[in-house]
């Protein structure tokens, strides 16, 4: 792998790789139950978000045009049920067991909150996880990634797991760096583990000093934010995770308004002006699709 301020991955049709993938895992899933199914049946997809339809656009409309390039054109063979919490975690288990009802083939869904959820409402229907950047295995929502168990299906894109990585790429471009902010969502168990555990070795090697802030709603940001201003850090980390996602043109700017060097997980901080973003690649993940079409 490798990385560049501004944008890690050049290339428009990179941009719909991860969705491609679990879209691959998505239409494995469809097969699982095509037995049952009668001829030219409509196929229904679930899809469970945790934003609302206005931010969840981009990736949406980036699975629609990869089904249509698989010849799954919705309104004519497929239908998909949008659903969204719109940051509302009560919501989660009602709109999860809302979409069982209406009995579609699969669900896809994102955030461990919303799978845990669905988990709850159904132990038949395939779940298709779309690479949310948590381990599944540490959420608690498979039993390995070898054998899963259950029926939970997708990918991951483990983006914790290369958290030291981006900690590195940040003092490689802020050489006099000392002391790293480093938000984490609390709802968001990967996002934990990878603060609390993964990061403090990162910063030892790098002889970094960390300074986790957590971070529990959208109005904590401001809190946040203005004792961040008093402490004056050299850098800003901003792990993954939805409440992170939903804000992050906000996360950007104040990064920008404080002169405060920052590296996210994804791609897409870094599109609207983060410094710099580092996250799993999709190579290995295609063989996948290669399946399906055999």
């Amino acid at each position: 792998m490798t990385a560049s301020i501004r944008q890690l991955a050049a290339g428009n049709s990179k941009k719909l790789k991860p969705v491609l993938c679990a879209l691959c895992a998505m239409l494995l899933a469809f097969c699982v139950s095509a037995s049952a199914q009668q001829p030219k049946k409509l196929s229904r997809i679930g899809y469970l978000s945790a934003s609302d339809p206005a931010r969840e656009s981009t990736r949406a409309e980036g699975i629609r045009l990869a089904l249509r390039e698989r010849g799954y054109i919705e309104g004519h063979n497929i239908a998909i049920e949008y659903r969204y919490t719109q940051g509302k975690v009560d919501r989660s288990s009602l709109l999860a067991a809302e979409l069982v009802r209406l009995k579609v083939d699969i669900i896809m869904v994102a955030t461990p909150r919303l799978i845990r959820a669905t988990m709850n409402a159904t132990k038949t229907i395939p779940i298709v996880m779309m690479g949310s950047g948590t381990d599944p295995v540490v959420a608690g929502l498979i039993e390995s990634l070898a054998r899963p168990g259950g029926n939970v299906t997708g990918l991951t894109l483990l983006s914790e797991e290369l958290g030291g990585k981006r900690m590195e790429l940040l003092k490689e471009a802020v050489p006099k760096l000392s002391r790293v902010a480093v938000f984490y969502e609390t709802g968001a168990p990967g996002t934990v583990v990878e603060v609390k555990e993964a990061l403090p070795v990162a910063a030892r090697a790098l002889g970094l000093t960390l300074l986790p802030w957590e971070v529990r709603a959208a109005n904590d940001f401001d809190r946040v934010f203005a004792a961040l201003n008093e402490e004056r850090p050299d850098g800003l980390y901003v792990p993954s995770g939805p409440l992170f996602r939903d804000n992050r043109k906000r996360l950007v700017d104040f990064a920008l308004q404080s002169r405060l060097p920052s590296v996210y997980n994804n791609r897409a901080a870094a599109e609207v002006g983060g410094l710099m973003s580092y996250g799993g690649g999709s190579r290995g993940q295609l063989p996948a699709c290669r399946i399906f079409r055999r």
